[in-house]
């Protein structure tokens, strides 16, 4: 059967290509999760708070991930508006083609990760790429737009474990500060042979529990994306 023939679905007609090209893109779409969207900004900071407070496997993984997966929908819901506005929608229209709606659709994607990294970063990623830019930051942002995809992902990807690790390292400090105390005051009391985890993982929980901190990671891990 040649490539370009017609298939019928359900009394509509569709192209062979269009099909492997759907069945591409949901292959790739856990992919394109993790390095088009805020998703592994959110589920490494809470690994990190996971980590910090000593609670092993508490909260499992799979309830860390559903959680992230409904933050990323929460950031990106204008992105994937706009998508489905721009490109999606003339397209299922038929008043696009393929490579037009690509080229819509690729717009809003390249805002969102050009909005939420540093134009040092873009700027080494171009220079491993072999690709001249502007030295001065306005002329870095007026072809910012017009650069590949190979160079602004893995920028974005940059700068999402940079503030991942930047959420991380600040989750940690004030749980640190509670096993010192608690190691602390075990040494003082002859008390060698009790873990410090033990006594230090109440008063972390109490502390978390009390300044409402799951609101307070939710919120800011939020609001910390343009």
């Amino acid at each position: 059967m040649p490539t370009d023939s017609l298939i019928n679905i359900n009394g509509d007609s569709v192209q062979t290509l269009e099909i492997l090209f759907l069945t591409t893109l949901i292959a790739l779409l856990p992919s394109m999760l993790v390095m088009m969207t805020s998703f592994a900004r959110y589920i490494i900071s809470l690994s990190f708070l996971r980590t910090a407070m000593g609670t092993q496997q508490t909260p499992p993984n799979v309830v860390l991930v559903g959680i992230a997966m409904f933050l990323t929908l929460i950031t990106m819901n204008p992105v994937i508006s706009r998508i489905e506005t721009e490109a999606w929608e003339p397209y299922r229209e038929q008043e696009i083609g393929q490579e037009e709606f690509f080229d819509r659709a690729v717009v809003p994607l390249k805002e969102f990760m050009l909005n939420n990294t540093q134009r040092n970063t873009l700027r080494m990623y171009c220079n491993l790429a072999h690709i001249d830019v502007p030295e001065d930051a306005a002329g870095l942002n007026e072809v910012a737009m017009d650069l590949p995809m190979r160079v602004i992902i893995p920028t974005f990807m940059t700068e999402e474990l940079q503030r991942a690790f930047y959420t991380g390292l600040l989750l940690y400090i004030p749980f640190l500060l509670i096993d010192i105390v608690v190691s602390s005051t075990l040494m003082s009391m002859g008390m060698i042979m009790l873990p410090p985890a033990m006594i230090s993982t109440p008063f972390k929980l109490l502390l978390f529990v009390s300044v409402n901190g799951w609101n307070l990671m939710f919120s800011s891990l939020v609001q910390g994306v343009h």
